[in-house]
């Protein structure tokens, strides 16, 4: 290997890396999006559609955030955890809790 090829295989190559660091960062969120979506979509609740809960999905993401989106969406499985944290006496499920009405509220006027 001649030295004058060198830097541009190393350039090359610290540019393929920075590409596949960034395209790991990028999935990671990736891999945790929908994820009420998925679960509205795993329930057994009659109206569960994908239109509708695709439309729930947008509205979760411009209304809860990450955390609170995990959460939620535990609530399919198990919907008396949801009964739990709304009687909690906790701050954060408080704050959570009126995040999540806003949440309900504008997914019910926009997803219907």
């Amino acid at each position: 290997m001649s030295p004058a090829k060198t830097p541009i295989r190393t350039a090359a190559a610290a540019r393929a890396g920075a590409l596949i660091a960034a395209a790991f960062l990028l999935s990671a969120p990736a891999a945790e999006a929908a994820r009420i979506e998925r679960a509205c979509l795993k329930s057994e609740r009659s109206a569960a559609s994908a239109p509708l809960c695709n439309c729930i999905q947008r509205v979760a993401d411009q209304t809860l955030t990450g955390s609170d989106q995990r959460l939620a969406a535990k609530f399919f499985r198990d919907p008396q955890m949801a009964q739990d944290i709304r009687q909690s006496d906790r701050s954060n499920h408080e704050d959570f809790w009126r995040r999540y009405r806003v949440f309900g509220q504008t997914a019910q006027k926009v997803c219907r």
